[in-house]
């Protein structure tokens, strides 16, 4: 089998093991917390961070339009202003750039959603034992995390899958598989 045939192979294998049902979890919630005109943050690091950008583009704008305006998605990604995150790692600390932002806008029963390959970076864990301290709900998305953050988060969806580009790709089209599904309903 060569290169491309095995990292072809690997995104199916990581696929079959995905729980749909906690899937089917996170798409509720989703829903529920946009029906309630809840905010929904979400954040990761380097290529989690596009991923919780484009969640961000997703829903705000893909959800809002193709429902004819009956969902408005309220995203706000704490990944996207880098002046922002650059003065808080300067002036304040690294682990903080994502639980200073969320300080400033959070209501009790928002969302915080949570991409991270890992599940071990500081500021990641940070921002969700702030989240779960202010009444704040927590989904993670991992691809290799231990225990920890699945006991931190209310519902964490782990791949089991230690290869970074393919945990990337998975959860950018676990994104887009719950955004189109959301549309449909």
């Amino acid at each position: 089998m060569n290169k491309y045939s095995k990292y072809i192979y690997d995104h199916i294998e990581v696929y079959n093991a995905i729980d749909t049902k906690k899937i089917l979890l996170i798409e509720k919630v989703l829903i529920s917390k946009i029906k309630k005109k809840n905010t929904i943050f979400t954040c990761g690091n380097g290529g989690a961070a596009s991923i919780a950008n484009h969640f961000l583009c997703d829903f705000n704008k893909g959800l809002k339009t193709h429902s004819k305006n009956t969902l408005k998605p309220k995203v706000i990604s704490l990944s996207s202003n880098i002046e922002i995150i650059t003065a808080i790692s300067n002036d304040v600390n690294y682990n903080k750039i994502f639980s200073y932002q969320l300080e400033n806008y959070f209501k009790k029963n928002d969302l915080l959603v949570t991409f991270s390959c890992s599940g071990n970076s500081k500021n990641i864990i940070d921002v969700i034992k702030y989240a779960k301290k202010k009444g704040i709900f927590t989904i993670s998305f991992t691809g290799f995390a231990s225990k920890f953050i699945s006991t931190l988060t209310d519902i964490n969806l782990n791949l089991n899958c230690k290869n970074y580009g393919i945990c990337e790709d998975i959860f950018q089209s676990l994104m887009h598989m719950i955004s189109q599904k959301i549309i449909k309903k």
